[in-house]
């Protein structure tokens, strides 16, 4: 099997754009008669119904986009059945030919940084959750992040890395100066470091990294700073950033990063653009009407648009 870097540079060319679709299911944003009606509601409803979602939600979107990202912590909120719920969803995403990159932001230190390692990374059967790839925190340092560097290149798999995030609180210490320089770029030289030694043929490595498009200034330098590494970048839509903000994420040819949008899309029924027209009995064609939009704005904006055609 090819690596996580190739394969990704692949399905990203295969589908012409760089979209990263988030499955956060929410279960109160679930369109009317989808949710458990009645309060207090039990966990094992819950969980149905946002499989029901989820599933949905994968079947529109795998013809158009290169990969789907499920936030763990939604799913982790159902208890046992939601676990179960998550499962299916990695699965039946890959089986309609998806990467599926579970945002768990794991990490800790020897045994128990490889047990999480160990437990996620590695498709078709390698692992017990079968992600092609996680994000990762590197708050407890390089001995932390080794064991998942490990699996990953060993399963093919791949990492993203806590550099600059999107929120407006990520400064209170990413951004304190040591030695000179923020602590972000402190994580950067070491993400690239990683990215490098694991680099696929597409010239990138295994160890991405996550870098908020809200910095957009930010955003550029660090492409800078880590020319071997894949960016998953949030904050597009919901969160404000706009197309012109992420242009700085990508090489030349249109590669280097994946965008995501979660709320934006997947509870698209919801947006003013998009109520009327569709509303909740038709939430499926929002979503897809809601890609197609960040597709175009993308193309249109960034060097995304030289993937088209070749």
């Amino acid at each position: 099997m090819p690596c996580f870097s190739d394969r990704l540079a692949a399905a990203v060319r295969r589908c012409g754009n760089p979209v990263l679709v988030g499955l956060d299911p929410r279960v109160d944003l679930l369109p009317e008669g989808m949710a458990p009606q009645a309060d207090g509601a039990d966990l094992v409803a819950k969980a149905g119904a946002v499989s029901v979602f989820c599933l949905g939600v994968v079947d529109v979107v795998a013809p158009l986009v290169a990969a789907v990202k499920p936030q763990a912590a939604f799913f982790e909120q159902l208890g046992p059945p939601g676990m179960v719920i998550l499962a299916d969803v990695i699965q039946y995403a890959q089986e309609r030919g998806l990467l599926v990159i579970l945002d768990a932001k794991r990490n800790d230190i020897g045994s128990t940084a490889a047990a999480y390692a160990d437990g996620i990374l590695g498709s078709q059967g390698q692992s017990a959750w079968g992600a092609d790839a996680t994000t990762v925190s590197p708050y407890l340092g390089d001995d932390s992040l080794e064991p998942f560097v490990r699996v990953a290149t060993e399963r093919d798999a791949g990492l993203f890395v806590l550099v600059k995030t999107s929120n407006p609180g990520g400064g209170l210490f990413q951004d304190l100066v040591a030695d000179g320089q923020p602590v972000y770029r402190h994580v950067a030289r070491q993400v690239e470091k990683l990215a490098e030694q694991t680099a696929g043929q597409c010239g990138y490595g295994a160890v991405g990294a996550v870098v908020g498009a809200t910095y957009p200034e930010q955003l550029q330098e660090l492409r800078a700073e880590m020319p071997h590494a894949w960016f998953l970048v949030p904050g597009f839509g919901a969160q404000g950033a706009t197309a012109r903000d992420v242009a700085g994420a990508f090489d030349q040819q249109g590669l280097g990063a994946i965008v995501n949008s979660s709320r934006g899309i997947i509870f698209a029924y919801q947006r003013e653009e998009y109520a009327a027209a569709f509303g909740a009995s038709r939430w499926q064609e929002a979503v897809e009407a809601a890609t197609r939009a960040m597709i175009d704005q993308l193309r249109t904006d960034t060097p995304a648009a030289r993937l088209v055609g070749g």
